[in-house]
């Protein structure tokens, strides 16, 4: 097929190039000028369009001729007004949805996130019937939850999208996700273990699984208009796997359990203080409800559904995605050079 993969300079959508190449499908990506294309340039066959979401110009051009979209596109930073987020994640996902429709495209296939219903509370094997929020935890869950129901609203007998919810997606080449910034902050000694004592479970996702996730649902006639929670197979102890982590890479581990109450407390602070516009325009918050819920909150999700739909199984297991990990960042550089990249 002729594909088009948004994102593609970023964490996933490389993993979702790479996946669309071993398809043998004929992929294209759209590119900003200003981005970190020195990997895509690695890839001879695949074509590279320069323009962005919020050119409808370069949309036009982008999907022309193509038959799926993968569009894993987004604004993930902490930081940032409602307006910016609102126009990356809501405003060129609609645009891109438009376009696709308009040039004959015939799926659509959005990378969202369980963080659009995540309530802050612990979620033990939830499923997808569990509804969207009426207070998002931040403006990322809020808007990628917008642009989550735009995608499904738009699906048709000839345009089919679904959206996929991939959770603490992980894997070589993640210089910005959750195991770079664990392993950053544990190397300068700036993480307590907020768990409270209690053992905190998650469901993570490595880019494989996520990448082979996507390509599944492209293929299945079963998805339209639906949303798919979809993990690794196993449930982790996230406070053991921090720690795993550390004995891995060399770094010291967590000392410091932080008391609920304290952290309720600096958390309050936080967000009365990031509730000014100026302040969350420039800076990200060292604590929040959505970044404590990431890691404070038992997180765990009911992937039946992908299962049944098109055929969903994980490719790799953590035992295998973790030496893959370590393996890549000695490849490169080590650890060191690995969190220089980090904390660019």
């Amino acid at each position: 097929m002729n594909v088009l993969v948004t994102g593609a300079t970023g964490f996933l959508g490389s993993h979702l190039v790479d996946a669309c190449l071993r398809q043998g499908d004929k992929t294209r990506v759209i590119v900003r000028a200003t981005s970190d294309r020195s990997y895509l340039d690695t890839l001879k066959t695949v074509e590279q369009v320069h323009g962005d979401l919020t050119s409808s110009d370069s949309l036009r051009g982008a999907v022309e001729g193509i038959d799926v979209v993968y569009h894993s596109a987004a604004r993930v930073t902490d930081c940032g007004t409602r307006r910016q987020f609102v126009a990356a994640n809501v405003d060129g996902t609609v645009a891109l949805l438009d376009a696709a429709k308009a040039a004959g495209v015939r799926r659509f296939v959005f990378v969202s996130s369980p963080s659009v219903v995540a309530s802050g509370d612990d979620q033990v094997g939830i499923d997808e019937q569990v509804p969207y929020p009426a207070k998002p935890l931040s403006f990322y869950c809020e808007t990628k939850g917008e642009a989550e129901r735009r995608v499904l609203a738009a699906n048709a007998p000839d345009f089919v999208t679904c959206a996929i919810r991939p959770r603490g997606i992980w894997g070589p080449r993640d210089y910005r996700g959750a195991i770079a910034k664990l392993l950053e902050r544990m190397r300068a000694g700036k993480l307590p273990d907020l768990s409270g004592g209690r053992v905190v479970h998650a469901n993570m996702c490595h880019c494989y699984n996520a990448a082979a996730a996507c390509l599944g649902a492209a293929a299945s006639d079963r998805v339209g208009g639906k949303a798919y929670f979809v993990t690794d197979h196993e449930v982790t102890d996230i406070w053991a796997f921090v720690r795993e982590l550390a004995e891995m890479f060399d770094v010291a581990p967590p000392r410091k359990v932080m008391s609920p109450m304290v952290l309720r407390l600096l958390v309050e602070v936080c967000e009365l203080i990031w509730s000014m516009p100026f302040v969350h325009a420039r800076y990200a918050p060292p604590l929040s409800r959505y970044g404590v819920s990431l890691l404070a909150k038992t997180a765990t999700y009911d992937t039946s559904a992908a299962v049944r739909d098109f055929g969903y199984a994980p490719t790799i297991t953590r035992a295998q995605g973790l030496d893959e990990l370590r393996a890549w960042v000695r490849a490169n550089g080590g650890l060191a050079t690995f969190l220089k990249e980090v904390s660019r």
